[in-house]
């Protein structure tokens, strides 16, 4: 008896030291996400300053940056770090980095040809004039390839410190410039925009200096056919989330007037608010349970990130759909209370599946378990189709999500509980 307490102390130990650190990192990269989100969303209380029409504007230029696959670029590379970590591939993991920076470099570099001969549909079909706020959106695209990738570096490190700080300077760096831009130069859209492209520009230098030990050093060759079986579902599930959570705001851009833009924006951007909240929880659970799986550890660290989820998503949508208006009221005027006060109830409640949603992503990508990654492709085409159908109002968009939403968190449920990964299946000696 004696025995066995000795040997299950250090486990308990070792359980309870590495839920102290899970909290205590979340709770930092929260903080960080909190700070950050506020100055990103304090931008738009330039929306007064610059007027409905030009503040719309500001919010499809986002809304194409918003549709850049960065959930997927910094999940996937936060998983081969982790994963090239915990068996000991360093040397194979800089050399992956290296071309994938080279390979979203020639992306980018050929998308600003298409830009280039596109100019003028582009912003015929957007209402805009002034081609300086497309160039600037180009240029933040660039960045949007290349922050998630040194992010994702940093959370597959575990290296939430520096992963904190470059959230932070992201949304400081925004506002500053913007601010500028708009108050003393009258820059409109286009000055915004300049404070979104340095913000970014300021977080991936610091992303990429903070992890620079892992890209710098020597390299090795890498399998690029098993690399491509590893990225390649991840990529196109947390796509499918991501196309998910940002496109209704392209989709609604194409369907109604600036003015009504400008009002779903500011209702949007609250409502995503929601998670700068909880998106620290499965940012933190990820690298650990990338790690546990390729040691084949066990862990319950999931059950614990979705009922945080849980209660923090719900709490904040009930409070956002009572407070919203006021809040609407102080950063946006009185102008906007009316339409975006109908319509905040609906996105925030909207965003609670997605959010959950989020979490059982997370852990089965984590695991490896790409068998929910055609479902959730199959539902993002389903939802895309929908928007195009649906759109007679604000509200009947908002529903859209709502479904979209719990059909995704639906499904996530099922690949986690209800069927069996095959992975998972014990087979006797006898086969």
């Amino acid at each position: 008896m004696l025995a066995e307490n000795v040997e299950s102390a250090p486990a308990a130990v070792s359980d309870s030291a590495h839920r102290a650190s899970f909290f205590r990192q979340s709770g930092w990269l929260m903080v960080a996400s909190i700070v950050g989100g506020v100055f990103m969303w304090a931008v738009h209380f330039l929306g007064k300053s610059v007027g409905p029409k030009e503040y719309g504007a500001f919010i499809a230029y986002l809304s194409v940056a918003m549709c850049i696959p960065t959930m997927p670029l910094q999940m996937v590379l936060a998983h081969q770090t982790a994963k090239a970590l915990a068996t000991d591939r360093a040397r194979e993991l800089a050399g992956m980095i290296r071309v994938i920076w080279l390979v979203t470099l020639l992306l980018w570099l050929v998308s600003c040809v298409g830009v280039l001969l596109a100019q003028h549909t582009i912003l015929e079909r957007w209402g805009i004039s002034n081609p300086v706020g497309l160039w600037m959106t180009v240029g933040v695209v660039l960045f949007c390839l290349w922050q998630p990738m040194f992010m994702g570096v940093l959370q597959g490190q575990q290296n939430f410190l520096w992963l904190g700080w470059s959230m932070m300077s992201n949304g400081i760096g925004r506002l500053t410039v913007a601010a500028l831009a708009v108050l003393a130069f009258s820059a409109g859209s286009a000055g915004m925009m300049a404070g979104a492209l340095f913000g970014m520009a300021l977080s991936t230098v610091m992303a990429a200096w903070c992890a620079r030990s892992l890209w710098r050093g020597p390299s090795l060759p890498f399998d690029w056919r098993n690399l491509l079986r590893e990225v390649i579902p991840p990529m196109l599930g947390f796509g499918a989330f991501q196309f998910l959570f940002t496109a209704d705001t392209m989709f609604v851009k194409s369907y109604f007037t600036a003015d009504e833009v400008g009002f779903y924006g500011s209702a949007g951007t609250l409502s995503r608010a929601l998670m700068w909240l909880v998106g620290p929880l499965a940012a933190v659970m990820f690298p650990r349970i990338v790690h546990s799986a390729a040691k084949a550890e066990k862990t319950d660290l999931m059950g614990i990130v979705l009922l945080g989820t849980a209660v923090l998503a719900i709490a904040g949508a009930l409070g956002l759909s009572v407070l919203g208006p006021f809040v609407v009221k102080i950063v946006y005027g009185e102008g906007w209370v009316k339409v975006a006060s109908s319509v905040l109830p609906w996105y925030a409640g909207a965003m609670v599946p997605l959010a959950l949603a989020n979490v059982l992503i997370n852990n089965l990508l984590a695991r490896s378990d790409f068998r929910v990654v055609p479902w959730l492709c199959t539902l993002a085409a389903g939802y895309a189709f929908a928007l195009t159908r649906f759109h007679d109002s604000l509200v009947s968009v908002l529903k859209t999500i709502g479904v979209a939403g719990l059909l995704a968190l639906l499904i996530c449920t099922w690949f986690t509980w209800g069927s069996r990964s095959p992975k998972s299946e014990v087979r006797s000696p006898t086969g």
